[in-house]
């Protein structure tokens, strides 16, 4: 039900646009540095004749550049890949409130800002989970279906992990250490770091690949990654998915982790209708399966199911996540960074 009222507003959205919408803009700083988002742009105007300018920047250029032209801002929508980044936006005050009931039907608690009687801050909109990547030849499953694994000494010299530094990673740690509490996740840190086959480099796609060359035997990949692999075009990158293993962790416990793509209206937005408009957008069927199909991520929207094939190949079409709120994750950041630099983790 939630996701026909997603899609009703949007159908009463596209019908009730004017003439002049035609001259209506919509200022736009995304991170999300994916070419197949051209089409969810290009929809959008189709549907309601707003024009989109988009500045492209990481996540934390944007909130460098918004903290930065403060109310002189042009910025409508903010589009971040990282719910540590959302959380960062919301609590600096960056983000203005968001009313909308179709936005609150389409978009679970835990994957949205934290509510006021003023509206929500931020909402998801499409999610990724942190796998890990095993060399089938040399790796038993049950040896790596659990994050905690990762620190035990049966798995020595195994790993490879891009910088702990990274947001992903910071995600997934803050994740880590809400479950087990900070003692127990910097002890967890600390073998993760004497597990390491090499000192942490690269992006996820690296990591897998020196799992195929041999170069380590374990990897922590988000899984849009692992499926962009698995679509390719190149042999050499089928092969590579062949030889290597996913597997979703904690299944058992508390869950996978999983981080989110999602936005915000801007604080000073000078079109913040149009704002509301193209988030509300964002949580329609069409869009939401737009991000599965096109950027290999899980919908956010209730009701949307799966159709992308690589997807379905990893997890069977379904997964158990955690569900601890997206914020807390973010509230966790500076302690866990304090922790990487204890265990000298890089």
């Amino acid at each position: 039900m939630a996701h026909k009222t997603a899609a009703l507003a949007f159908t009463l959205l596209a019908a009730t646009t004017g003439a002049h919408a035609q001259d209506q803009v919509l200022n736009l700083y995304s991170a999300r540095h994916y070419s197949t988002d051209e089409a969810l742009y290009t929809n959008f105007t189709k549907a309601t004749g707003i024009r989109i300018n988009r500045v492209d920047a990481d996540d934390a250029g944007i909130i460098a550049r918004l903290k930065s032209e403060g109310a002189a801002s042009p910025a409508d929508v903010i589009l971040l890949v990282d719910a540590a980044r959302l959380y960062k936006g919301e609590v600096e005050g960056m983000f203005q409130p968001v009313k909308s009931r179709a936005l609150d039907d389409a978009i679970p608690a835990q994957y949205r800002g934290k509510a006021t009687p003023e509206g929500t801050p931020w909402f998801g909109f499409s999610m990724r989970a942190r796998v890990i990547a095993y060399d089938k030849l040399k790796v038993k499953r049950e040896d790596v279906d659990t994050y905690e694994e990762l620190a035990d000494p049966k798995n020595k010299g195994r790993i490879c992990i891009r910088s702990g530094s990274h947001p992903y990673n910071l995600s997934l740690f803050g994740a880590i250490t809400e479950h087990m509490g900070e003692q127990k996740a910097e002890a967890w840190l600390k073998g993760v770091v004497a597990n390491l086959a090499r000192d942490p480099k690269g992006g996820d796609v690296d990591q897998i690949k020196a799992v195929g060359a041999g170069e380590c035997q374990v990897a922590v990949s988000n899984t849009y990654y692992i499926a962009r692999l698995i679509r390719s075009n190149n042999p050499d990158d089928r092969a590579l998915m062949e030889r290597v293993g996913v597997v979703f962790p904690n299944q058992s416990s508390w869950g996978t982790h999983v981080n989110i793509a999602g936005g915000a209206v801007a604080k000073y937005a000078k079109h913040p209708d149009a704002a509301v408009k193209f988030l509300e957008y964002l949580a329609s069927p069409d869009a939401q399966n737009y991000f599965a199909n096109g950027n290999n991520e899980w919908p956010i929207a209730k009701g949307v199911q799966v159709s992308n094939p690589a997807l379905k190949a990893m997890s069977g079409g379904h997964f158990k996540s955690e569900t601890i709120p997206l914020a807390a994750v973010g509230a966790n950041q500076v302690k866990v960074q304090q922790m990487l630099d204890r265990v000298g983790f890089k």
